[in-house]
C-alpha cells in the first residue's frame, strides 16, 4: 500500500484538504490547531482553512480539487456539497448523525453532562436546567445528555421550551420577554447549563436586565469556554473546557488513514473533556448549613496547601463527627474526600500546560510528591497523570 500523504510516482507529494471549520470562535480556532499541528507533524498537506462563498457561508470553492476534507456539518446543503465531492470525509459535529461513509470525531456529550453535574452538585445545587434556545447550529444531543444525567441522579431538571421552531427568528425584546419568563418559573436556587457559551452570555445579560442575581439566584455554567465571551461577560462565566487540539488532532488522523483507502470507524471517536474553568457565575454555595458553606470555601481555598480535616475544624468550630455527617448528607462524601477531590481536579487541569512537569503539577496541587499524585490519580479516574495528559495534548 501506498503510505499516506505519497504518490507512487512523486513521493513528496502534497495533497489538499479542506477544513471546514470556523476560525472567529475560540472552540473552531483550537480545532484548526490540533489539526494543523498534527499536519505538520505528520504528513505534507497544504490545509485550504474555512473557505466561503460568496454569501460568507462556508463552502469549499469551485474547482477546488483537493484529497481530503474536514468539517463541521451543519446544514443539509453542506452535506450535500460535500458529498458530490466524492472525497474522504471526517465531520467534528454531532448535528448530522449517521452519515454514511463519513469518519466522526466528537466531544463525549455524556462526559460533558457528568463534569457539569459534578461541578454544580459540589456547590450544593439540587435543581437545575438546561437553556438552548432552538437553532440548527447545535444538535439536541448535549440537552438530552445533560437532562438525562440529572433525572438520572434523581434531581429535578427543567429544559427551556419557547415554542417555536428552529430557523424561526425573534428579536431582541421577544427573546427577553420568553426567557424572562422561563426564569420567573423556575425554582430558586438553580443552576443553569447553557448549550454553550454564546448563550450562557447572553442569558446573563437577560438575568442583568431581569434583575435576576447571577450567582446567587441563578447560577450559571457554559457547555463549552470561548475565552473572550467568558471573561467579558457580567460576571465571568464557568465554562466546560473541551480538548478542541485533541478532537481536531483526532479527526486529522482519521482523515490520514482514509486517504490511505482505509474505512471510516463504525461509529463516532468520542473525545472527553478536560473538566470545568471555575469563575463567578458558579461561584456559590447552595447549602443552608453555615458550617459547611465555610468548611468547603476553606478546603477550596487551601487544598492545594496540603491541608488536612484537623486543619479545616480549627477554622470551623464543629466537630468532626458531625463535620462529617453533614458532609456526606449534602456532598455524598467525607471531607477528607473532598479535599483529595478538589486537588485532583486542579490536577486535571493543570496537566493541560506543557510547561509543568508531572512533579511540579503535583506540588502544586498539595501532594508531597509525584508519586503520591499518581496513586491518588489513578485511584479516582482510573488512568495514570501521564496517560490522562496524552488525552489533553496532541503529540
Amino acid at each position: 500500500m501506498t503510505p499516506p500523504g505519497t504518490s507512487n510516482n512523486h513521493p513528496f507529494h502534497v495533497e489538499h484538504v479542506a477544513v471546514l471549520i470556523e476560525t472567529e470562535t475560540s472552540w473552531g480556532a483550537r480545532v484548526i490547531r490540533g489539526i494543523a499541528h498534527y499536519a505538520e507533524k505528520h504528513t505534507r498537506w497544504h490545509l485550504l482553512i474555512d473557505p466561503r462563498d460568496h454569501e460568507q457561508r462556508s463552502a469549499i470553492p469551485e474547482g477546488w480539487n483537493g484529497d481530503g476534507i474536514i468539517a463541521r456539518i451543519s446544514t443539509r446543503t453542506q452535506c450535500q456539497h460535500i458529498r458530490e465531492k466524492n472525497l474522504p470525509v471526517v465531520n467534528v459535529d454531532d448535528v448530522f448523525e449517521g452519515l454514511t461513509g463519513v469518519g466522526v470525531v466528537i466531544t463525549d456529550e455524556a462526559e460533558r453532562a457528568r463534569l457539569a453535574l459534578e461541578h454544580l452538585v459540589a456547590r450544593g445545587f439540587r435543581k437545575f436546567a438546561y437553556f438552548a434556545p432552538p437553532s440548527h447550529l447545535y444538535s439536541k444531543n448535549r440537552g438530552e445528555q445533560f437532562v438525562r444525567a440529572a433525572l438520572q441522579l434523581g434531581y429535578e431538571c427543567h429544559e427551556y421550551q419557547p415554542g417555536y421552531r428552529a430557523g424561526r427568528k425573534i428579536g431582541w425584546a421577544e427573546q427577553q420577554r420568553r426567557v424572562n419568563r422561563w426564569l420567573a418559573s423556575l425554582p430558586r436556587p438553580i443552576a443553569i447549563f447553557a448549550v454553550d457559551a454564546h448563550h450562557a452570555r447572553q442569558l446573563t445579560e437577560i438575568c442583568h436586565f431581569g434583575g435576576v442575581r447571577v450567582p446567587d439566584d441563578v447560577a450559571i455554567l457554559a457547555g463549552d469556554t470561548d475565552e473572550l465571551l467568558c471573561e467579558v461577560s457580567t460576571p465571568p462565566l464557568s465554562s466546560v473546557s473541551v480538548a478542541c487540539e485533541r478532537l481536531g488532532h483526532e479527526a486529522a488522523a482519521m482523515l490520514h488513514r482514509m486517504m490511505a483507502g482505509e474505512n471510516p470507524p463504525d461509529g463516532s471517536v468520542l473525545i472527553a473533556p478536560h473538566g470545568v474553568v471555575s469563575r463567578q457565575s458558579t461561584d456559590v454555595l447552595a447549602i443552608d448549613d453555615p458550617a459547611v458553606v465555610r468548611a468547603l470555601r476553606y478546603i477550596r481555598t487551601h487544598a492545594h496547601h496540603g491541608i488536612v480535616v484537623e486543619d479545616i475544624l480549627r477554622e470551623v468550630p464543629i466537630s468532626r463527627r458531625s463535620l462529617e455527617i453533614q458532609f456526606r448528607s449534602y456532598l455524598g462524601r467525607s471531607p477528607a474526600e473532598e479535599i483529595r477531590r478538589v486537588r485532583l481536579e486542579r490536577g486535571k487541569q493543570l496537566l493541560g500546560r506543557r510547561e509543568l512537569s508531572i512533579t511540579e503539577i503535583a506540588l502544586a496541587c498539595g501532594f508531597s510528591n509525584a508519586t503520591r499524585f499518581g496513586v491518588a490519580f489513578r485511584k479516582s479516574f482510573g488512568t495514570t497523570p501521564r496517560a490522562f495528559r496524552k488525552t489533553l495534548i496532541a503529540d
